[in-house]
């Protein structure tokens, strides 16, 4: 399947270009699905201060090592885009094999706002920037935030990475095809 989930005809491959292909325009339903077969990490990003906000993100990457800066993509309309731009910083746990739990509460809408959403969890503010940083997470980031970018309907928030830890030998959280899976990870002896 190519181009807004049409099947290609046998004399076209995929990448090919017709005026006629550049002109259609790629179906939002299309380009979840396409981008469904990218596997990704999961993380939480949260806010601190007046504005403690988490939300499980997976449009989370590294931009720069020197200066240390990373990206994350957040919805226009989402509380965590108020909050990151309100706090002009946020923390991110990236979550690990067995925080699946974590990735749907703070992907439910229905949890509930401010700092009773982590109520009962383990974590702890962040020195930098206050920003709650869960427990037994593969690695924690703080940022502060350097820019913001339009990104159609959501915003590319670029932090300048302030600190950063991580745990060895555990597995990692994946989403793939719409669904959680354990990745890779694990003890040295058990990768083979």
């Amino acid at each position: 399947m190519i181009g807004n989930g049409r099947s290609p005809s046998p004399a076209q491959a995929p990448g090919a270009t017709s005026a006629a292909a550049a002109n259609r325009a790629v179906l939002p339903g299309a380009l979840r699905e396409t981008m469904a077969r990218f596997a990704t990490g999961i993380t939480v990003l949260t806010t601190g201060g007046e504005n403690v906000h988490g939300m499980t993100a997976n449009a989370f990457s590294s931009v720069s090592l020197e200066p240390p800066m990373v990206l994350c993509c957040v919805a226009r309309s989402a509380t965590m885009h108020e909050a990151i731009t309100a706090t002009r910083s946020f923390a991110v746990s990236v979550l690990g094999a067995e925080q699946e739990h974590l990735a749907r509460y703070f992907a439910n809408k229905s949890r509930p706002r401010g700092a009773a959403q982590f109520g009962g969890l383990d974590w702890q503010p962040g020195p930098f920037t206050g920003a709650p940083l869960l427990a037994d997470s593969l690695a924690w980031l703080e940022c502060k935030l350097a820019e913001q970018y339009d990104g159609g309907d959501h915003s590319i928030f670029l932090g300048e990475v302030l600190a950063s830890d991580w745990a060895d030998h555990r597995e990692a959280l994946l989403f793939y095809g719409g669904a959680f899976h354990r990745g890779i990870g694990g003890k040295p002896e058990d990768i083979g």
